[in-house]
């Protein structure tokens, strides 16, 4: 995990630190948050939790990490 104070969550401030930060070919897992739009052409595979579809399944959410 890393976490890093920045100005903004728009795609040009994101995508750079997660570029540094994570292997080409990861998986990364979203939610639906527009900056993350950038992910979809990208060297990651990327892989989106709808909020409004599925919340949780079973036991399996993300919930912890946003609270962190």
């Amino acid at each position: 995990m890393y976490t890093q104070v920045i100005l903004d969550a728009k795609s040009d401030t994101l995508m750079p630190i997660i570029r540094q930060k994570i292997q080409p070919d990861s998986i990364v897992y979203t939610d639906c948050w527009r900056a993350y739009n950038a992910l979809d052409i990208s060297e990651f595979k990327h892989y989106r939790i709808n909020h409004n579809k599925r919340f949780a399944e079973n036991q399996n959410h993300i919930n912890g990490i946003e609270n962190f």
